[in-house]
């Protein structure tokens, strides 16, 4: 399937078919992360249940510790 993920067009994998797979895909899943879908912010709990779709536009926001 192929996505614009932030601003980029990637091939991702058959396997990943929800917002859970691809942050698992990305290894964010154990970050806090913020995901839109197609403008649409998706709460963390409908993360294993929002399906992708082919050309979907994902914006992923993660954050990262450092000093």
């Amino acid at each position: 399937m192929r996505l614009i993920i932030n601003g980029e067009s990637l091939q991702i994998p058959n396997e990943v078919k929800t917002v859970s797979d691809l942050l698992a895909h990305f290894q964010l899943n154990k970050k806090i992360a913020i995901v839109e879908v197609n403008l649409t912010i998706i709460p963390k709990q409908q993360y294993e249940t929002t399906a992708l779709c082919n050309g979907d536009k994902v914006e992923i926001v993660h954050f990262v510790g450092g000093g």
